[in-house]
């Protein structure tokens, strides 16, 4: 490690960086299929493969008990990891659960925290099979999920000339805590939304199936996403911003904000776990895809050609 390397913090080098650093210390054997990097590892066995991710959500930064009932905290943390394996076109199977909280919390908000887990769960037909309990100063929720995948989709496959389309809800969830922030409770499509979102769970492997190239599931924002699949892939992606459907909730939070651009929900808004990707240029899209750009040689992520003005999507560490 240089004398530079020993200076900074992990706020200086960002998350993306940091991956970077840590994916260089870990090395590889013949049961890495795809190892680190991707919305999911790929994982060969004696009898055959898996897919596996994992996401942690932390009380003050990923949920807020004073805004969203236990139930909708269970359903949430484990959509993010549905939406890990849905984004490798996989279906997940089995869920281990790490939860951390202090001595206080009340036993009747866990189990309506693990109802919702099973809830969600129940969804694609997984099960919640072990885990792990400590106690902390605030909830902590650590989940890696399990599942099958005929033909994962990473990341780094989108090919110059390639479409890009999008499946699911962009923005709502988004809209709705903007909202939250400003002590409002309505519009209520948009608040539920972010309080738990929904997932299109059966687009992945439909996905898959029709020959996606890249895939990625949009947690961060679709152009910080779209950034993903473009780095790894090696290419440039421009979005056609006159493809979207501005939802009514997502329009009316924005005027309430403001006069807030109601597309930048849309393209940096993450929290509603919907799925992009690549597809080849004569592909018919699987139904609820909806085409919203094109792959083009070069790099970064374009709207209508142009660099969007302001940032693409959330960060860790700002």
């Amino acid at each position: 490690m240089t004398q530079r390397q020993n200076d900074q913090t992990i706020a200086d080098v960002g998350e993306f960086a940091l991956i970077d650093l840590v994916r260089g210390q870990l090395g590889t054997s013949d049961y890495v299929l795809v190892g680190p990097g991707d919305d999911a590892a790929h994982i060969a066995t004696a009898d055959g493969t898996y897919v596996t991710a994992t996401d942690i959500l932390i009380e003050g930064r990923h949920f807020r008990r004073d805004w969203s009932t236990a139930t909708d905290i269970g359903r949430k943390a484990v959509a993010a990891n549905l939406s890990d394996i849905n984004a490798m076109g996989g279906v997940a199977t089995a869920l281990l659960v790490a939860f951390a909280a202090p001595g206080d919390t009340p036993v009747a908000w866990v189990t309506d925290l693990v109802a919702g887990m099973v809830e969600e769960c129940a969804k694609v037909g997984a099960r919640i099979v072990g885990g792990d309990m400590s106690a902390a100063d605030q909830v902590v929720i650590s989940i890696t999920a399990l599942g099958d995948a005929e033909r994962p989709v990473t990341r780094s496959g989108a090919q110059p000339g390639d479409q890009v389309a999008f499946a699911g809800t962009l923005g709502l969830a988004s809209a709705g805590y903007g909202a939250l922030s400003r002590g409002f409770r309505s519009p209520k499509a948009a608040v539920d939304e972010h309080r738990a979102p929904h997932p299109p769970y059966a687009a992945g492997p439909a996905a898959a199936v029709a020959g996606a190239t890249a895939m990625i599931d949009i947690s961060d924002g679709l152009l910080a996403d779209l950034g993903h699949v473009a780095r790894a892939s090696k290419v440039a992606i421009d979005v056609h911003p006159t493809s979207f459907e501005i939802l009514d909730a997502v329009q009316t939070v924005a005027g309430a904000l403001g006069g807030v651009d109601p597309l930048g929900f849309v393209l940096t808004g993450g929290d509603d776990y919907a799925l992009a990707a690549t597809f080849p240029a004569d592909a018919t899209l699987p139904e609820g895809w909806t085409r919203i750009g094109v792959v083009r040689s070069g790099e970064g992520v374009t709207v209508a050609g142009a660099p969007w003005e302001g940032g693409p999507g959330h960060r860790h560490w700002t």
